[in-house]
């Protein structure tokens, strides 16, 4: 069975993980650039991953505009965001509504890894984004719990991956 590892990365977190992944399943991450669906026909399983941006996976309309050709494929999904794991109910909901419009797929899965946000790294238009952001989250008069979390995540400022979260991904390919 041959496995592809694709991937779409803006800092780095979605294509360190592509190559956990592929020298754990001993096959290739390829940038999503350089894939076409056609590309993808060649394999029985595909792993993509993205970074998310307002819940939205980088790259996966790769996968989700060709669901139908890609039907009798093993697709694992995943995303790297800074939300915290025990916090992740509520916004991969939302991750899930907005990538996959009419629910997720029978053959595929998707997991969720903590990425990196690193202020220095981040673009002009990000850093602003994340100043807007923080700026009307924090003005709200009784902002929910998940306000308050994303008042806190444009604050974030660290390197949150885990090798050891690829576990599950890996054993869901394999088996």
């Amino acid at each position: 069975m041959k496995t592809i590892v694709v991937y779409k990365s803006k800092y780095g977190s979605a294509k360190t993980y592509a190559n956990w992944i592929a020298q754990e399943l001993g096959c290739t991450a390829e940038n999503v650039k350089n894939i076409s669906v056609k590309d993808l026909m060649q394999y029985d399983k595909i792993v993509y991953g993205g970074g998310l941006y307002a819940e939205i996976i980088g790259g996966l309309f790769l996968i989700t505009k060709n669901i139908d050709l890609l039907k009798n494929k093993k697709i694992a999904v995943y995303s790297c965001g800074i939300t915290p794991l025990d916090c992740r109910d509520y916004y991969d909901k939302m991750v899930i509504e907005k990538n996959f419009k009419n629910g997720v797929p029978e053959n595929v899965k998707v997991f969720n890894f903590m990425g990196k946000m690193i202020m220095d790294e981040l673009t002009l238009v990000h850093r602003s984004a994340l100043k807007t952001l923080k700026k009307i989250m924090s003005s709200k008069e009784n902002p929910t719990e998940m306000e308050k979390l994303l008042v806190d995540l444009c604050d974030a400022d660290g390197d949150f991956m885990d090798k050891e979260s690829i576990k599950d991904l890996v054993d869901y390919i394999r088996n």
